[in-house]
């Protein structure tokens, strides 16, 4: 059923092929993941996944402090690639200019910046300085020629706004663990951005997320786990570990009526579409 364990396809852009369609994890942070199931050992984890046919990991940076984690982690695996950023929700432990995350960008295994983005739901006392880092952040990746990997919630509006104000649409980015409505999904579409759909799909009172992952295009669409956090069904309220981006895949396939080798095909070449680099 599945490639021979440990097998990589780090080089290149794999495609879909053998017995098992190689999928991507287009967003986990395995810098946070629970490893005491596996003694610890952080390959262990990507093993696991690798046997379930996921053949691509971006770990990605929330913080100037997780910068050299990341990166250290991409150094590590060549299946492992990498961004660098600051999560809004995390812009009072240290914002970086246009000229800093470019400097950033520039480090081995950096595909993509962010997650940076906007979430008005957990802080609005920080909104200004929000809007300044994601503006910062979109300005870098347009000088830098990389994707942005935009986290965005209870802020449809100013999310897009400052996309369209201050976004490359060439190189664009994703909207990753889409939780908004089709409207914004379609506004994120014009702007050439890619919509990443995670284990919340899955739960049972997402059905507005549904219909979204039902008209999205595919040529647009990305899975991811976001691991450690939001484990599919039926792995809902465990610990998330990227080889569980199969159960999103499949729901998804299932979902659109597609099998899922399709689903993983297209969202693989997707992946590889917008991040370039990863390649």
């Amino acid at each position: 059923m599945s490639s021979e364990p440990g097998h990589s396809q780090a080089e290149g852009n794999p495609t879909a092929s053998g017995e098992t369609p190689l999928l991507v994890d287009s967003h986990c942070h395995l810098d946070r993941l629970k490893l005491d199931q596996f003694d610890g050992d952080l390959n262990a984890v990507l093993e696991l996944a690798r046997s379930r046919g996921v053949s691509k990991f971006l770990c990605v940076g929330i913080s100037l402090d997780n910068v050299e984690n990341v990166v250290a982690i991409a150094g590590a695996h060549p299946d492992v690639v990498c961004s660098v950023g600051v999560h809004p929700l995390d812009v009072d432990s240290g914002l970086a200019d246009v000229n800093r995350l470019i400097e950033l960008a520039g480090k081995p295994g950096v595909v993509a910046l962010g997650e940076t983005g906007l979430d008005y739901y957990y802080s609005t006392e920080t909104r200004e300085i929000q809007q300044q880092s994601f503006t910062s952040h979109l300005q870098a990746a347009g000088r830098a020629g990389l994707p942005v990997i935009v986290h965005t919630r209870d802020a449809r509006g100013d999310t897009i706004d400052l996309i369209r104000e201050h976004g490359n649409p060439e190189h664009a980015g994703v909207l990753h663990c889409f939780t908004e409505s089709w409207e914004m999904a379609r506004a994120a579409l014009d702007l050439n951005y890619y919509i990443s759909l995670s284990g919340i799909v899955t739960f049972r009172n997402a059905e507005e997320l549904r219909d979204v992952a039902r008209r999205l295009p595919l040529d647009r669409l990305l899975v991811e786990t976001d691991s450690p956090y939001l484990a599919p069904v039926p792995y809902r309220g465990k610990p998330n570990i990227p080889a569980y981006v199969r159960e999103v895949a499949e729901f998804i396939a299932e979902l659109r009526g597609i099998p899922y080798a399709q689903l993983a095909e297209i969202t693989t070449e997707n992946f590889y579409r917008l991040f370039p680099r990863a390649a």
